[in-house]
């Protein structure tokens, strides 16, 4: 239902601007990550879990553009791919949504033991610190799986979800705590949506590349930029926060162990304020991890990949590595 909604968003703004093409939503696909609800997601081991049967039709031409939550998307796209919208970001927090018997608490005033919901390790590391009197386990399933699952049963006192995704459902009144950055860093590029199209069909790039939404753009691309230098996914935890101000793009990057105990976090800045030149030829088809962003300046693009690749350098030098490969190996053991 979530992903049927979000394509309708951007159909609907793609109508609007091209009120003389036609747009079908041709197919509603079931991908892996959909089909194997009993595995938790950092243990299936599939880079491309919700992108893959999307990206074989379109390589077959059945479909032309393919509507994702970008924090799906791997950092690097296969060949003959990419990202040719990003658009505006809706909130990026994550959100706790509690149990009816719990509603109006915060997490800080649950029962100690009191069993907390959430199939991503980054959200369990941050929380698990934060709050060692709290339980963390796995739920999977889409979103109205997973409510129903706190609702109908006893199991969970609350779940985690990303807020953007309870607003498109239009359950905002569900967000009974919103976390905020200092308790919980956000999952690279979540609350934007992407639109994947063919790398070398400019006529459906320069149609979609409207859509674009620079600042956004320019947030993921150091989010995505971060992750990929670290060759970070969704089985290990690491986190982000990017804000834009007065030209300046702040990137806060964080990686932890599997507990929460070990973590290391750091913030850069950099420059983004260059004006967008229009720059024909053969620059048209630059991806910056991934993405194609013509009508967004190339030198602000290039600021913002090079933040998040030295941010995460600068991680790796103080030792993340070791911290992910832990990670790893015992999220692999689990």
């Amino acid at each position: 239902q979530l992903a049927r909604i979000q394509t309708d968003g951007v159909v609907e703004m793609l109508r609007e601007l091209y009120p003389d093409l036609r747009f079908e939503i041709a197919v509603a696909m079931s991908t892996t990550g959909d089909k194997i609800l009993d595995t938790a997601l950092s243990k299936i081991g599939e880079k491309s879990l919700f992108t893959k049967e999307l990206e074989n039709a379109l390589e077959r031409k059945e479909v032309d553009l393919v509507v994702h939550s970008l924090k799906d998307l791997p950092t690097s796209l296969p060949p003959g791919f990419t990202i040719g919208a990003v658009c505006k970001r809706e909130n990026p927090l994550d959100a706790v949504v509690f149990h009816p018997k719990n509603r109006g608490k915060t997490l800080s005033l649950l029962p100690e033991k009191s069993v907390i919901g959430t199939s991503s390790l980054r959200r369990a590391a941050q929380l698990k610190k934060k709050f060692p009197q709290l339980e963390f386990r796995d739920i999977r399933g889409n979103l109205n799986t997973r409510l129903k699952k706190l609702d109908e049963k006893e199991d969970f006192s609350a779940i985690i979800l990303a807020a953007a995704g309870l607003k498109r459902m239009g359950w905002e009144n569900r967000i009974g705590q919103l976390l905020s950055p200092e308790d919980c860093l956000y999952a690279v590029g979540q609350g934007a949506l992407a639109v994947e199209v063919r790398a070398k069909d400019q006529e459906i790039l320069n149609m979609v590349s409207v859509l674009h939404d620079a600042d956004t753009v320019l947030r993921c691309i150091a989010e995505r930029a971060f992750m990929k230098r670290l060759e970070g996914g969704c089985s290990v935890p690491v986190a982000v926060n990017t804000v834009l101000k007065d030209g300046q793009l702040y990137l806060t990057g964080a990686v932890y162990s599997l507990d929460g105990s070990d973590s290391l976090k750091e913030t850069m800045q950099t420059n983004v304020n260059y004006p967008q030149q229009n720059e024909d030829g053969p620059n048209d088809d630059v991806q910056h991890v991934g993405i194609t962003a013509k009508n967004v300046s190339g030198h602000a693009q290039e600021a913002a990949e090079n933040l998040g690749a030295e941010l995460a350098s600068l991680l790796l030098s103080k030792g993340a590595k070791h911290i992910l490969s832990v990670a790893r190996q015992l999220n692999d053991a689990r």
